[in-house]
């Protein structure tokens, strides 16, 4: 077996398991996935710096650019936990929600909680000027956690979850609403 197969494994194993277990492994992925998101923001100041790379907006043009893009990063993260804790699940694949969720931001995108996170990225990136992290890091997160979701989480989901998983996957899609979903929201799968 392939270490992807074994490790989509171990995922729904846990996924799937003892509710206590899952309680303790919740806060380890949770400081895990901070930390990398973490080392990719440090990693970009440290580049900048490193290239002496000039500030991208001068102060205060930074903080009206950056404010509301972190804004709205924000608030998809935060709607995207609340839609998540209503069917008491998190948003770490090793304690997810017991059953799909399709309600909320999720009705428009599959990964609204990384669209949101992308988003604050890049509000990051303007509010401290930072030219690698706008074009460097951020794009590299994206594709990064892509080819994350493609090789693991989701062959993880639709193992987990089966037929409701794959028809919800082929009506919403990965990270950008489609214009006719934010007439007719939903994916009543």
């Amino acid at each position: 077996m392939s270490f992807r197969k074994r490790l989509i494994e171990i995922i729904n194993k846990v996924a799937t398991g003892d509710r206590q277990f899952k309680l303790l492994l919740t806060p380890t992925g949770g400081l895990f996935f901070f930390l990398l998101v973490s080392l990719f923001i440090i990693v970009s100041f440290w580049l900048d710096k490193l290239l002496n790379l000039a500030k991208l907006l001068p102060s205060p043009l930074n903080v009206i650019v950056s404010t509301p893009i972190l804004a709205v990063g924000l608030f998809l993260m935060l709607w995207s936990v609340l839609s998540f804790a209503k069917v008491k699940g998190t948003p770490v694949p090793l304690n997810p929600p017991p059953k799909l969720v399709n309600t909320g931001p999720y009705a428009y995108i599959r990964n609204p909680m990384l669209s949101g996170l992308f988003i604050a990225l890049f509000g990051l990136g303007f509010l401290f000027g930072s030219v690698s992290l706008i074009f460097i890091f951020t794009p590299l997160f994206i594709l990064f956690n892509i080819l994350e979701l493609k090789a693991i989480e989701e062959p993880e989901l639709e193992k987990r979850l089966g037929r409701t998983y794959l028809a919800y996957k082929q009506k919403v899609p990965m990270f950008i609403p489609r214009l006719k979903n934010l007439k007719h929201p939903g994916c009543n799968v």
